[in-house]
């Protein structure tokens, strides 16, 4: 390991499915040490994400039906602690989450080139190499293995992508979780020229899928608050529909091509209502709620096509670096917060009163 690398660093530990308090901020955890193939970064800014507070409260569990805001602050009476990732396994305590990360290359493992010290990187939030790139599997950065919550983390050279572009650290942080799975389900749904209805439209995923539906030639109807109606807009919607509104009376019934879903609950079964015969549905997340009333005929008599999404191609990651930088997107950064204040940026996450991404900042 280089020289300047410290033995030991600040980082967020994450003790046990729970409340904001199961985050512990800790100034003498150990330094990871980059293995066989893989690169150490010196963190420089890591993004906050609903992944991380689903995996700190146990939302994945089975035994969990609300939606995320109910357990976020303080979590869930009751879970069962062997499916409570998205991954369905048992978590390992402790563990530094964080599926973002932007910063440079400090040091490299047996294997990894040397000469890619200095670059600065993205890590792919959905990891192939420990699973020896079989389809279909994938460890989350910050679940499976620690992630961007602390000074340094290590990740496969092969998925820590250099970009070349003039972006600040918090906005290349913003990138990796938020774009990708706004990218994988445009993808997965071959999104084109078509109308194109996005649920959850202010948030980090939501305002990802905006920009990048736009880029793809897509007419962009957003479902947001009101309040947030003109920020949408700003970013590429052409239409902007109230969060409570009545989809087919506003928009239509067999109306939109694809319908890319951030949201579920109990507001679900209009998002099929819309859709025209043949049409296609994606998701990717629930946050309110994660049962939902499905009409089976419906999804048959339209001929409609369900697409859930996590597993990402290796395309998908490329394909968002190269926007990059050809300066194709560009987030939204709400706010930044030291790591430190992981919890009041938790809490800040949960009230949903931003537009874009939060984004924590490690000490030097």
């Amino acid at each position: 390991m280089a020289s300047q690398v410290p033995a030991r660093m600040t980082a967020v530990q994450l003790t046990g499915h729970g409340g904001i308090e199961t985050l512990r901020y800790r100034e003498n955890v150990p330094t990871p040490v980059p293995g066989v193939g893989e690169v150490l970064i010196k963190v420089a800014a890591a993004g906050v994400n609903n992944t991380d507070i689903n995996t700190r409260i146990g939302w994945y569990s089975k035994k969990v039906t609300d939606a995320t805001g109910a357990g976020g602050v303080d979590g869930f009476g009751e879970i069962d602690r062997d499916d409570a990732t998205w991954s369905g396994a048992p978590m390992a305590f402790p563990r530094i989450q964080g599926a973002d990360c932007c910063g440079r290359i400090v040091a490299a493992g047996a294997g990894a080139d040397a000469a890619r010290i200095g670059e600065r990187v993205i890590v792919r939030n959905m990891l192939r190499s420990y699973v020896d790139y079989r389809p279909f599997e994938c460890w989350t950065f910050g679940s499976e293995c620690d992630g961007g919550f602390a000074q340094y983390a290590k990740a496969p050279s092969r998925e820590a992508y250099a970009v070349n572009c003039d972006w600040t650290d918090a906005e290349l942080a913003s990138v990796p979780c938020a774009y990708s799975t706004a990218e994988n389900m445009l993808h997965r749904a071959s999104v084109g020229a078509e109308r194109v209805l996005i649920t959850g439209a202010s948030g980090g995923v939501g305002s990802a899928a905006v920009q990048l539906a736009k880029r793809r030639g897509a007419q962009v109807i957003a479902v947001a608050s009101a309040s947030k109606a003109d920020a949408v807009r700003a970013i590429g919607a052409d239409e902007v529909v109230g969060r409570n509104a009545d989809l087919a009376a506003v928009i239509g019934r067999d109306a939109v091509d694809v319908v890319v879903d951030l949201v579920a609950g109990g507001a679900w079964p209009p998002l099929l209502d819309v859709l025209k015969r043949g049409g296609r549905y994606v998701t990717a997340g629930a946050i309110a709620g994660s049962l939902v009333q499905l009409d089976v005929r419906t999804l048959y008599l339209h001929d409609l096509s369900l697409f859930g999404c996590t597993f990402q191609d290796d395309v998908v990651f490329e394909n968002l670096v190269s926007y990059i930088e050809r300066g194709e997107i560009r987030p939204i950064v709400a706010k930044t917060f030291p790591l430190s204040d992981i919890g009041q940026a938790q809490e800040e996450f949960l009230a949903k009163k931003f537009i874009g991404k939060l984004v924590l900042i490690p000490p030097v």
